[in-house]
Parts: structure tokens; sequence; C-alpha cells
């Protein structure tokens, strides 16, 4: 195994890891910035006003983007299963 292939093994992972978890996190953040606009127009400084919609949004963002997070980690999986016996003898 060469420094290269251990590169571009952690290169694909943290692509990966990137791709499953934007969905969640451009969510999440769409959110937040849509409840700062709410909190400065009405000048309401409630701190915990943006938990509550930010964790149902994540929530429903992660149930609704699980099929395609799962297939994304899946296909990766089999592909690195697929490639340790080439790695190895390398």
């Amino acid at each position: 195994m060469t420094v290269d292939d251990i590169i571009d093994l952690g290169q694909r992972a943290m692509v990966i890891t990137l791709l499953a978890s934007a969905p969640m996190l451009i969510s999440g953040m769409i959110v937040g910035l849509v409840i700062s606009i709410f909190q400065s127009v009405t000048q309401i400084q409630e701190i915990t006003l943006t938990f509550i919609p930010k964790i149902v949004v994540v929530l429903l963002s992660f149930i609704l983007f699980l099929p395609w997070m799962s297939d994304l980690m899946i296909v990766y999986v089999r592909e690195l299963f697929a490639s340790i016996e080439i790695i190895v003898r390398t």
C-alpha cells in the first residue's frame, strides 16, 4: 500500500462523509438563517427560539435523505471491500 493509496482512500472517505451530511447541514443552516432574519425583524432576542425548529428540520431532512445517504455509504463500502485485495497485494 503506497502513500498515494492512503491519501486517495482518505480523500474518498471525506468526500462521502461531506456528501452524506450535506442535506442535514444545509437545511439546518437555512432554517437558522430564516429564524435569524425573523428575530432581527421582530426584535425578539430569544436564544432558545432557534433550537426546536432546527432540530425538527434536521430530523426531517435526515428521514427524507436516509435512503440516498445509505445507498451512498453502501456503494462506498462495497468498493472499499472490493479494493482491499488489490491494495494489500501492492
